[in-house]
């Protein structure tokens, strides 16, 4: 196991001959406090993802790792640096980035399908092809025997797995996942580290999924982008190797993990000296 500090990322590539998808080159995000003066949430970040890479965000709450998600989703702009996808800036939300919530976000007053296939009104299919495309998610995530079902008839699980269908519907390039198991209990946990595992071989879109968990991310990432401070930094990257489908609860899996956890501590204790200094 090697960590890279960051100054080298924009040398180092995993071993993947899939091209770049983005690049985030010193992006940084500063917020207006009550007082009007300018508050760091995220200093500069410097980063490379490749096209179908399974990367994960970890560390604490207040890090800065949803703050980076969302300028990728481009709900908010860079106080400076840039995102770019495929070479062009990113400018704003757009289709080729959807984003999966901590929160289902399923429409109450739809059924199932219907969910599913809200995000494909755009696409200029008649309402049959719209719900024939959806079907094809629906099985995917195995919900196709519920897709009548009011959302209310769901279970947490099952809810996340809608919302997973309904983002991956539109075909975007990049997935967007911000801690969307938090509220899940174990078992139903483990069985959507599974799913979720088996969608990304399958699909190969480019994912980002934020956590603070460490042995989540040692289970589902190909790298993790290790986040500590207040203002959030990036402090560390780390390549997982391990062949998948992976256990949640394998020793090699919890290795990584508590390595993680050691470093994330020691950058911790950093941040205390440099501010007492």
């Amino acid at each position: 196991m090697k960590f890279w500090p960051q100054k080298l990322w924009l040398r180092y590539n995993p071993e993947s001959n899939a091209p770049l998808k983005l690049v985030i080159s010193n992006a940084a995000k500063s917020y207006e406090n009550a007082s009007q003066k300018q508050v760091a949430a995220l200093k500069p970040v410097l980063l490379e993802i490749n096209e179908g890479e399974f990367v994960v965000f970890v560390g604490p709450s207040g890090c800065g790792k949803t703050t980076l998600l969302n300028l990728i989703a481009g709900f908010v702009e860079p106080t400076s640096g840039e995102i770019l996808l495929d070479g062009k800036p990113v400018a704003g939300p757009g289709r080729d980035r959807l984003m999966m919530f901590q929160e289902h976000a399923l429409f109450p007053w739809l059924n199932v399908i219907d969910n599913v296939s809200y995000g494909l009104r755009r696409n200029w299919l008649r309402p049959s092809a719209r719900k024939e495309k959806a079907r094809l998610f629906l099985r995917m995530v195995h919900l196709e025997k519920f897709e009548k079902a009011g959302i209310h008839e769901l279970s947490g699980g099952m809810k996340q797995r809608a919302a997973l269908a309904r983002a991956l519907a539109p075909d975007p390039s990049v997935l967007l996942i911000d801690e969307p198991f938090n509220a899940l209990d174990a078992m139903v946990k483990f069985e959507l580290y599974l799913e979720l595992q088996r969608i990304h071989q399958e699909t190969r879109k480019t994912i980002i999924f934020v956590t603070h968990h460490m042995q989540e991310a040692a289970c589902l990432g190909d790298r993790i982008v290790v986040f500590s401070g207040s203002p959030g930094r990036v402090t560390h990257e780390l390549k997982i190797d391990l062949p998948r489908p992976r256990d949640f609860n394998d020793a090699k899996v919890m290795a990584f993990a508590t390595q993680l956890m050691a470093n994330l501590k020691q950058d911790n204790e950093d941040t205390r000296h440099e501010n007492r200094a």
